[in-house]
Order: structure tokens, then C-alpha cells, then sequence
């Protein structure tokens, strides 16, 4: 007869594995300069007239953060770099959720328990819906049917659900990229696309470095967004945050320097 031990082991190596999707109310051109300040691995596509952002390498979870704070983090340090709402879907083992980040305002979210138990503030959907500009009768009234018990959706199924509604607003994921996917076919249908483009993390090599036109524009968005990001992590107390964006301040104040003292020719 197998203990209660070998139960939750046998449950938690069937448990799906963190994923997420981050997606960006802008075209790939205006989000590939600055999806290298998340310093990971990305898939950059096309989602209609916005553009999904899916981690490539693994693992992109260090030191046991919890994933809606790290996407959290990812969705604000886009936002207040530009000048478009970030919206970040996350799922885990236990919970599922969103946090729309918009500019410097408070970033707004929605949980929901596995088996799709609501777990937020109502208002938090209000406040999704306003800042996206979503209409305030038919598109609340969808948004609302997601906080309210249903025996029949789980959390997966919720964010399915708030997809199907952010399709009026011009969102559209091409098929077997959707929340509650395995983050290896998040990849294989990111990576397929035709227009699929890789992010590198900002510190690596190639065209980012050397004082190139991009290097220049990479290194003023590094420390345009690290002060806001690092005052966001010294808020919300998260040390990785607050490094990141000191990290980023001071490489992008580095690089500009270095121009300064070896101009391009």
C-alpha cells in the first residue's frame, strides 16, 4: 500500500511545471530592443496586433522565487521602459494568474487556486479592463463570470477564458500557444513561426556590444528603465529586482561612457 509520502511524490512529479507568456500591446519591432533588458533567453512572435514573448532557455526560475514575481518583475521593467501595456501570464502547480503592468502605476492581477477557485479582488478586473480600454459593459461582464465559483473551469481554463476576451482587443495566439501549455511546446510553436525572433540576454556578445547604433540605444534604455525598476524591487522588497536594476543602470551607464571616451567612427 503506498504511504501518504510516496502519494505527494507521485502527485508532484505529475504536476505541471511553471510556464509563461508575456505579452506586449505592441508590434516585434518596437519590443526586440528592449526584451534584452529581462536578461533571459526569448522567443519573440507576433500575437495579432500585439506580440508574445516566450522564456527559451531553462531554467529561468533561480533560487525558489515564486513565478508570478518574477513575471511580475519581467511585465514592469517592459511597461515602465516603454510606453505600451505588459501583460503577463503564469501558471504553476497550485495557482494560475495574470498582472497587467502599465507604465510607472501599480501593476494590477488576478489569481485563481488549480482547480480555478477565484483567489482575487473583483476590482482588480475592473482596473484590468480600464487600462486596457476594454469595453465596459459586454467585456467586464465576461471578465466578471471569471471570478465567480465554476465547478467545471479550472485555472487553466480561466486564463483561457481571459484570452478569449482580450481577442477584441486585438489579441490572437496561434494554436497550441496558450496558458497551461508545457514550456517545451510554449517553444516548439514559438519557434516555429516564421517571423520568430531570438532574444539574447543583454550581456551577451554579438551586436549588442562594440559601439554599435544598437549598443547606444540598448544602453540608454538600461538605465532609463533600471532606476524605476530597482525602486520598484526596493518597494516590493525583492532583492533580485533591486539588483537587476542597478545591474542595468550601471552597464548602461558603462556603456556610454565607453562611447564617450572611444567614439565610433
Amino acid at each position: 500500500m503506498p504511504t501518504d509520502e510516496s502519494q505527494a511524490v507521485s502527485r508532484s512529479a505529475h504536476a505541471p511545471a511553471p510556464g509563461a507568456l508575456l505579452l506586449c500591446r505592441a508590434d516585434p519591432d518596437s519590443v526586440a530592443p528592449l526584451a534584452p533588458l529581462l536578461r533571459e533567453r526569448m522567443l519573440l512572435t507576433r500575437a495579432g496586433e500585439w506580440s508574445v514573448l516566450v522564456p527559451e532557455g531553462t531554467p529561468w526560475l533561480r533560487g525558489g522565487e515564486p513565478v508570478d514575481r518574477v513575471l511580475t518583475g519581467w511585465a514592469t521593467a517592459l511597461a515602465v521602459g516603454s510606453g505600451w501595456p505588459v501583460l503577463a501570464l503564469w501558471w504553476d502547480a497550485d495557482r494560475a494568474g495574470y498582472t497587467l503592468a502599465a507604465g510607472f502605476r501599480r501593476p494590477v492581477g488576478y489569481v485563481w487556486l488549480a482547480d480555478g477557485t477565484p483567489a482575487g479582488e473583483g476590482e482588480a478586473m475592473r482596473a484590468f479592463a480600464a487600462r486596457l480600454g476594454l469595453d465596459p459593459v459586454r467585456d467586464v461582464q465576461s471578465l466578471d463570470r471569471l471570478t465567480v465559483p465554476d465547478p467545471g473551469a479550472d485555472a487553466r481554463a480561466r486564463l483561457r477564458g481571459l484570452i478569449g476576451v482580450l481577442t477584441r482587443a486585438g489579441v490572437h495566439l496561434r494554436d497550441g500557444l496558450a496558458p497551461g501549455e508545457p514550456a517545451d511546446r510554449l517553444r516548439e510553436v514559438a519557434g516555429a513561426g516564421a517571423d520568430v525572433r531570438h532574444v539574447e540576454d543583454a550581456g551577451g556578445d554579438g551586436e549588442a556590444q562594440g559601439g554599435t547604433p544598437r549598443a547606444h540605444r540598448l544602453a540608454l534604455a538600461e538605465v532609463a528603465v533600471g532606476a524605476p525598476v530597482a525602486t520598484w524591487g526596493v518597494r516590493r522588497r525583492s532583492v533580485r529586482w533591486a539588483v537587476v536594476g542597478a545591474v542595468l543602470m550601471v552597464h548602461g551607464a558603462l556603456e556610454l561612457s565607453y562611447e564617450t571616451v572611444f567614439p565610433r567612427d
